[in-house]
């Protein structure tokens, strides 16, 4: 469902690149001595996962998004939700043995506001930035939103192919932004991570090449009909949004939402090697609590603490409707029922927002499987529980 992208090795991140891109540096030695090939690191053990995962600015390329200096306040209104009990799988659990269980790093819930539980392990703080994976799908899916609303971009009905005509006389000549950003193209794609043959296993990585690759494939249904999870196809939203705004992902999210909604701490947006941009596939490495105010930000509809509208009208709603190919997936957003929806990524990543009951659950995780339906379950189960204890 989340899935993982192959990355340029270490070795080619010691070249050179351009001044506006973050080189890999020392890392501190007791995560050093842990870390793993970037390229191998869905196969990572425990150590080499939650060593690389607080540390992807020091062993691969990223673009930095910087914060301002004028944090967003999260009031703290705390209460110990660590003895809070849920069923799952016929047994009984806590939110403890559920973070112990699935090697949580990290996880924060807020209510109308206010840090209402707020929890580190595995060695992070408040100040570790955190591996997001497939979560920064959903906030490429914002930044279509802000170029909408500044005009680079006409609205999600437009091709594809209008702003990357590299593709144009290919079968993405029939695919709209809408498609795309609901996984949903017609263009064949084999997301099999098990065959080392498929799609997601043999594509080249370098943004040029990506085209050229997907150029070649074939239609298989008709555009916005039928969902079939394409991580290649997250390069296309990233590439339409720097087209259209005529700069990078990273530098575009700093200026529209990161500083003005008051995120605490710079992220880092992961890149396949030099010359390559950022895209949704790739991961948006940001502290927990900056997660939180992601949430926020999506939650209060895209707008600024001073008013400012980031988003157009009724974005937040238009993306979080249920697609016709798939009941439970909107623009690059799960949805979760009773209108929550939900950012997430490989390897136990989240952000769940739930409007209804004013609720932003964000959590880091070092999970074993990159992606197995009992985790997911088992996390629902555990946030289900937590809404209901802050909600008595």
């Amino acid at each position: 469902m989340h899935q993982l992208l192959k990355f340029i090795p270490v070795l080619l991140v010691l070249s050179a690149c351009s001044a506006d891109v973050e080189t890999p540096t020392t890392a501190v030695a007791i995560d050093a001595e842990n870390f793993g090939l970037v390229e191998d690191q869905l196969f990572w053990n425990f150590e080499q996962k939650v060593a690389g995962f607080r540390n992807m600015d020091k062993i691969s390329w990223t673009r930095a998004v910087p914060a301002g200096g004028s944090p967003y306040l999260l009031p703290r209104n705390e209460t110990d939700l660590g003895s809070t009990e849920f069923r799952f799988a016929d047994k009984t659990w806590t939110i403890d043995e559920y973070v112990r269980q699935q090697k949580v790093a990290g996880m924060i819930v807020v209510k109308n506001g206010s840090i209402v539980y707020e929890r580190y392990e595995l060695g992070n703080t408040q100040e570790s930035r955190w591996v997001s994976y497939s979560v920064a799908k959903s906030v490429t899916s914002l930044l279509v939103g802000a170029a909408i609303q500044d005009g680079y971009i006409d609205n999600v009905g437009e091709m594809i192919t209008d702003y990357i005509p590299r593709l144009k006389n290919s079968s993405y000549d029939q695919s709209s932004i809408r498609d795309v950003l609901q996984m949903a193209s017609g263009v064949e794609w084999d997301e099999d991570y098990a065959d080392p043959e498929s799609d997601i296993n043999v594509t080249p990585w370098a943004t040029l090449e990506v085209y050229d690759y997907l150029r070649s494939k074939p239609r298989e249904s008709e555009p916005g009909e039928v969902f079939n999870y394409n991580t290649a196809e997250t390069n296309l939203v990233g590439d339409v949004v720097r087209s259209a705004v005529g700069n990078n992902l990273s530098t575009y999210l700093s200026e529209k939402i990161w500083k003005p909604f008051g995120m605490e701490h710079s992220a880092y947006w992961v890149l396949t090697g030099p010359g390559a941009g950022e895209f949704g596939g790739s991961s948006l490495n940001a502290t927990l609590r900056d997660y939180a105010r992601i949430g926020l930000f999506a939650m209060n509809g895209g707008v600024l603490p001073d008013g400012t509208k980031v988003l157009p009208d009724n974005w937040m709603i238009e993306s979080t409707a249920p697609s016709k190919g798939h009941s439970g997936y909107g623009y690059l957003w799960w949805m979760r029922g009773s209108g929550a929806y939900a950012a997430s990524g490989i390897f136990g990543q989240q952000i769940h927002i739930d409007p209804s009951n004013k609720v932003v659950i964000a959590l880091h995780s070092a999970r074993d499987d990159a992606s197995n339906p009992e985790d997911w379950r088992f996390m629902f189960a555990a946030i289900a529980a937590l809404i209901d204890a802050t909600s008595r």
